[in-house]
């Protein structure tokens, strides 16, 4: 080869080695790599997520997603501690107990705009009240993409066993009170078997009571949420309800004490459908899902909610927002229904909820889940929630005794988160 074709040859692969080298750093630059933290490592929630991770990926090549479980019980203080460390991810599930802090902050990227531009997609058909606490001056931060119910999932084998009538027998009687609830409870924590466990309370997440004590109308602040309401009447009369459940009817495991419904050690647990899937799949128990009983204030139902929200300091906030309307998106809310309630109107029917939570019967479905979704009033929540949560927790911590003073221990814990209500 003369060296005039020689320098030729090199001029051409020179060119060609530096075009591939472009295109390689430009497919990089291109490349987005979201983050999003959430609380659940339940093996079937994550495989629904990268399921829906994976359909957004095919539509979007040089974009993945992951998910990084965080524990349930450090899950914001572990959220915002990456958030001041600069480490924020892309996006995040927020409690509804904490929405407030997070809409409030200027943290979040708005999604009204994304989530009405993206074709198909139907914002409208989300009730108003279940986007009031995520939203701000009319624009929608984070999306709840979980309005689900508190219900009661029981071991009818357990309460057979004492003797004692099933929950669903107490029901067509008119008879299933929380007094009955508990002396069935207690009958069976007479074995050596838990009684009733609230799920995620383990006398440290307080507001989980509320699936209790909003049977006697109580609430830990007025509806304005400037005037502790702790140390009325209708919040000693539950706490006190509660007491004795534990202490002296030994109908719920005390301090210390855990026990797993699931494992078939339990009669009863308050919890959401999404906890279905610990269920046993073989030589388990009969079980059943009932609402919760009727307080002295009457019938009720409490929902618990889950915003996902996009962080206002992600880099591919706008891309993270597309993936936020994917993930919701009518085909996909659909999807997540069998563990997260969606409050797309839709969707509130059990022959739709059925497809996805075959666990469940129809009436399950209609007398937990939808009615539970109609009227239940939401987990309490306040702004500067993190700090008020910790001073009510250690006040508490005082009724936790078997000879607890519970109408001073509330007045004392009011003396004290008072100043934060009037933020």
């Amino acid at each position: 080869m003369s060296n005039r074709l020689r320098m030729k040859y090199a001029a051409i692969m020179g060119s060609a080695v530096l075009s591939l080298g472009l295109a390689s750093s430009a497919m990089a630059q291109d490349a987005v790599k979201l983050r999003m933290t959430i609380w659940s490592a339940n093996e079937a929630h994550l495989k629904l997520f990268n399921d829906i991770a994976a359909g957004f990926n095919k539509a979007h090549p040089n974009t993945t997603v992951t998910f990084e479980s965080l524990p349930f019980e450090t899950y914001t203080t572990a959220l915002t501690t990456q958030i001041a460390g600069g480490n924020a991810p892309d996006m995040a599930w927020i409690f509804e107990t904490t929405a407030y802090d997070f809409v409030n902050s200027g943290a979040l990227y708005p999604l009204t705009e994304k989530l009405t531009a993206t074709e198909g997609y139907n914002l409208a058909e989300v009730s108003p009240g279940a986007v009031e606490r995520w939203s701000k001056g009319g624009t929608l931060y984070a999306y709840p993409f979980s309005t689900s119910p508190f219900g009661m999932f029981v071991n009818n084998d357990l309460i057979k066993k004492v003797g004692a009538k099933t929950p669903a027998e107490l029901i067509s009687a008119g008879q299933w009170t929380w007094d009955n609830a508990i002396a069935t409870a207690s009958a069976v924590g007479q074995t050596g078997k838990g009684g009733l466990i609230v799920r995620d309370f383990n006398y440290q997440a307080w507001q989980n009571l509320a699936s209790i004590w909003t049977g006697w109308g109580a609430s830990p602040w007025s509806e304005d949420g400037k005037t502790c309401t702790l140390g009325e009447k209708p919040m000693t009369d539950a706490l006190t309800f509660i007491h004795d459940a534990v202490f002296t009817k030994k109908a719920m495991p005390g301090p210390g004490e855990n026990v797993d419904f699931f494992a078939g050690d339990a009669a009863m647990t308050i919890t959401q459908i999404s906890r279905a899937s610990l269920l046993p799949k073989q030589n388990g128990f009969a079980w059943d899902l009932v609402p919760l009983p009727k307080g002295p204030a009457g019938e009720y139902a409490l929902i618990g909610q889950a915003g996902i929200g996009v962080m206002q300091s992600s880099k591919n906030a706008e891309t993270a927002a597309e993936f936020v309307a994917y993930m919701t998106n009518p085909e996909n809310s659909a999807n997540l229904a069998q563990f997260f309630p969606s409050a797309r109107k839709s969707l509130l029917n059990a022959e739709v909820l059925k497809k996805t939570n075959p666990l469940l019967s129809t009436e399950q479905l209609d007398k937990v889940v939808i009615s539970g979704i109609a009227t239940g009033k939401v987990i309490p929540g306040h702004t500067g929630f993190a700090q008020i949560q910790q001073v009510v927790r250690a006040g508490l911590d005082n009724i936790w005794t078997p000879n607890a003073d519970i109408p001073a221990s509330m007045q004392s814990i009011c003396g004290q988160i008072g100043p934060f209500l009037q933020r």
